[in-house]
């Protein structure tokens, strides 16, 4: 790739690309270029991708751009049975809070929480249609600190928490009967949610402090009685993720093929009835 890239530096007598020990970007004129000719390449992969209609199967690669907690909670009951279904696609996560542009970052579809959702696209829901944030804490620290019964009641306890990315530390909410509480509780440690939010959740299960995370995350630590569910009336719900894409005439067959099986999965439900819904986690 590189030298075919000085090929045609050299053709067209200018630098696409700055080049050092560490890193390569591209150059102002690189950028543009690649701005012009992204859509050309995306229609030359869709006239290739026609070939897949002769195929008994489809094959390819599908590339997903997916939050942390779709990846740990989601995909796992939707990834394995859809590539033993299609042996021939080759599926790409990335996994990351970050929110992209999923057309211009050469991904073929995403999954995001509603508000999230960018315009002009298809989204189809995927995973559980409710999901809920759960509370917790070791025994060890419950017997040592006493178990709050009001949210508001945090502020006197060690609390775990997260943000994403280099984001503000969001506000705990918790709703019941109608009334919604928000705190911002203090704590030892904070965690980047994704690559060290399971850290948060070691701390926990250690006796750290109270942790306020995705039920289904904590909910092995749970019911194995590594970690007690706290202040659980109160506990948040809101809409589940959804699985979106361009809209466009000719989907690429290994994304038809993933849009179809998630659309004939049975609906995945929460471990528990739901409580007050909310769009999104962390709203």
């Amino acid at each position: 790739m590189g030298d075919a890239v000085r090929r045609l530096e050299a053709r067209l007598g200018v630098r696409l690309l700055h080049r050092t020990t560490r890193s390569v970007t591209p150059t102002d004129a690189g950028a543009r270029l690649l701005e012009r000719i992204t859509p050309a390449l995306g229609e030359v992969r869709a006239a290739l991708d026609v070939v897949n209609d002769f195929r008994d199967r489809p094959a390819g690669r599908l590339r997903l751009n997916v939050p942390t907690a779709a990846a740990r909670l989601v995909l796992p009951h939707i990834v394995p049975p859809f590539l033993a279904k299609y042996p021939d696609i080759c599926l790409e996560v990335t996994a990351e809070e970050r929110i992209v542009d999923v057309v211009a970052e050469g991904f073929d579809a995403g999954v995001r929480y509603e508000e999230w959702l960018e315009k002009d696209m298809v989204a189809v829901p995927i995973g559980p249609r409710v999901q809920r944030f759960a509370a917790a804490a070791a025994p060890e620290y419950l017997s040592r600190r006493g178990r709050p019964t009001h949210p508001h009641e945090l502020l006197e306890h060690a609390c775990l928490r997260w943000r994403f990315s280099n984001g503000p530390l969001l506000p705990w909410e918790f709703a019941r009967n109608g009334k919604t509480v928000k705190v911002e509780p203090k704590g030892p440690l904070v965690a980047g949610f994704g690559g060290t939010t399971e850290l948060a959740v070691d701390a926990a299960v250690a006796g750290c402090g109270i942790i306020y995370l995705f039920e289904d995350w904590l909910r092995p630590h749970i019911d194995r009685g590594a970690l007690v569910p706290v202040l659980q009336p109160w506990w948040l719900s809101f809409s589940g993720p959804f699985l979106y894409y361009p809209s466009r005439r000719h989907l690429p067959a290994p994304l038809r093929a993933f849009v179809d099986f998630v659309k004939s999965a049975p609906p995945a439900t929460t471990t528990t009835a739901p409580g007050p819904s909310r769009t999104r986690p962390g709203s």
